[in-house]
């Protein structure tokens, strides 16, 4: 039978149960209603009548007045119209009788008084029939009202047992098998598959253990099949491992290690222990190199290693191992999609990356002293020919020698840039601080570029905060970004324009800044304008530069413990800053 019936029936059988108790204390309740309502009305009526009557005859002397015949003989009229109770009708009778004759004595007193002595015992008469059919109604009506409890305490009793076993008995037939499903479930989520329900029921649960058992069938069958298929996957990926060039170490969130290659032993020098398994903290006590990695001291910048008695540099890079979140602890309030498992961290050789950067530092370095002094010849020779000792020049050749000149002094200026990128890279930036006032730092800037501003006729303006404090810092290489802010600001700025410097103190430190009224620049490029060789695309009318003097500007405000940004938006012009701190 199909659960949907059986719920069906289940209800209907309570309605029925339910609707059959109703019904019967309904009849009940009806039955007694009707007795008492048989008592208060007939028989209280009729004492009520003869209660007036007598009233009447209390209250009155003989011969009665025509209003208390009156009166006496309308209570009468209405008892002998209730009359209910056997026997009641012949002393009504007589009643009324003895009532004539009292109306009709005339005014003999003896008479009178007799007369109203037979009323009085016809009233008694009445009064006694009918309290004792109210005692007999009682006594009836206090058995059917006994009789009726009796009746629906056992009907009841017998529909709360009914009732109380069906609420007990009824929900196990829902109850077991989804609790039984529910067991099954959990096992087969602990990977249990040989987990088997068995309801021997032709209904919707016998159609779901039936469905998960052939789940459970190809599951096994699925986690056999693929056992194998695992391991050797597991085999080659850790014959990968080993061979791969790179140290590589993974570690499990207990902090064991997981697995390690050759290389990574090698390097670390664990080759005469049993690594795998230990505790990676125990491994890394009294081993210098293997603290420095776990603790990633080094970040991104590679780090120099003698291995083989020889040097190499390495980067070590960490990631996080994360999987999918299988735990079903039903304490587990929140169920999130992954977990981790364990931190891989990798040594990458850098070694031969490493002396290329040094060999093109050392190639640039070189080609750059070799390059000044050729260039330096070339300046010298524009200077005697613009002489007129040496003979005059008409227009298009001037204008050919301010050509030569320009590019003379774009090769200088890379050279120059290139050679101050070459101690960068090197680490040998060599600063001289001293206590520098920032007035003579601008001033020194505005020597250099005071000529390029009257040429292009552009304002340049300078706003400073009178008694600033000194700053400790190189006034030659802090001079140089100053120019070179003022030389991209003369660059990009219009004819007629103003470029304006300031310098003021914010906390401990001296702000530099120089703002153009250029196009601007967009937010996409700003965040690379520092990186070297990088350059904002330009509209092709104005020259770009080498992409370095942004770079070496960076390093060289960086290595004085100050700070370099910039802020810009199109249409709005740039403000190219710098801070140092104050002595």
């Amino acid at each position: 039978m199909k659960i949907k019936n059986k719920l069906r029936l289940g209800f209907g059988f309570l309605f029925l149960i339910t609707l059959f108790y109703g019904l019967l204390s309904l009849f009940y309740i009806q039955d007694i209603s009707k007795s008492a309502k048989i008592i208060l009305k007939n028989n209280y009526e009729t004492l009520n009548y003869t209660k007036a009557m007598r009233a009447v005859l209390d209250d009155n002397a003989l011969p009665l007045s025509p209003n208390a015949v009156e009166i006496f003989n309308d209570q009468l009229n209405d008892q002998e119209h209730n009359i209910t109770e056997s026997g009641e009708k012949p002393a009504t009778a007589h009643l009324r009788q003895a009532f004539n004759r009292l109306t009709s004595a005339g005014t003999d007193i003896t008479q009178l008084q007799q007369d109203e002595r037979t009323v009085r015992q016809q009233l008694r008469a009445i009064e006694t029939l009918n309290m004792q059919a109210i005692v007999r109604k009682n006594d009836r009506a206090h058995e059917a009202v006994n009789r009726a409890t009796l009746l629906l305490s056992l009907v009841g009793t017998f529909t709360f047992l009914i009732l109380f076993s069906f609420s007990v008995n009824f929900p196990d037939v829902i109850a077991d098998p989804l609790r039984a499903l529910l067991e099954g479930i959990q096992e087969i989520s602990q990977k249990n598959y040989s987990q088997r329900l068995n309801f021997d029921k032709e209904d919707e649960f016998g159609e779901v253990a039936l469905a998960f058992n052939t789940m459970a069938s190809r599951l096994n069958e699925w986690e056999n099949s693929n056992l194998a298929t695992v391991l050797s996957e597991k085999r080659r990926i850790e014959t990968i491992i080993e061979q791969m060039q790179d140290a590589i170490i993974g570690i499990s969130e207990k902090r064991e290690v997981l697995f390690i290659n050759d290389a990574a032993r090698n390097l670390l020098n664990l080759t005469n222990e049993k690594v795998i398994g230990q505790n990676i903290d125990d491994l890394s006590k009294g081993n210098d190199l293997l603290t420095h990695i776990l603790t990633n001291k080094a970040g991104n910048k590679p780090f120099k290693v003698a291995v083989d008695h020889k040097e190499a540099y390495f980067q070590a890079e960490s990631r996080e191992i994360t999987v999918p979140n299988l735990n079903n602890k039903q304490e587990d309030a929140l169920r999130i999609a992954g977990v981790s498992a364990g931190m891989v961290y990798i040594l990458k050789n850098v070694t031969e990356f490493k002396e290329r950067d040094e060999a093109k530092t050392n190639f640039i370095a070189t080609i750059s002293h070799e390059l000044k002094t050729p260039i330096a010849a070339v300046k010298m020779s524009l200077k005697l020919l613009k002489d007129e000792r040496v003979g005059s020049l008409n227009t298009e050749q001037q204008e050919l020698l301010a050509h030569i000149e320009d590019d003379n002094a774009r090769l200088l200026k890379i050279t120059s840039e290139l050679l101050n990128l070459s101690q960068v890279e090197t680490g040998n930036i060599q600063l001289n601080f001293a206590h520098i006032a920032p007035a003579q730092i601008i001033n020194y800037a505005l020597a250099s570029i005071r000529f390029q501003a009257e040429q292009k006729g552009v304002q340049i303006d300078v706003l400073q905060t009178e008694q600033l404090p000194d700053v400790y810092a190189d006034v030659e290489k802090t001079a140089w970004v100053l120019v070179n802010f003022l030389s991209n600001a003369l660059r990009y700025s219009p004819a007629k324009s103003k470029v304006v410097i300031q310098a003021r103190q914010q906390n401990n430190q001296v702000l530099f800044s120089v703002k153009d009224q250029g196009k601007g620049i967009d937010e996409q490029y700003q965040k690379r304008l520092f990186d070297r060789y990088f350059q904002v695309p330009t509209d092709g009318q104005n020259k770009s530069g080498s992409g370095l003097g942004l770079a070496i500007s960076r390093d060289f405000i960086e290595a004085q413990q100050g700070k370099i940004w910039v802020e810009s938006a199109i249409g709005e012009g740039s403000i190219f800053s710098f801070s140092l701190p104050v002595v």
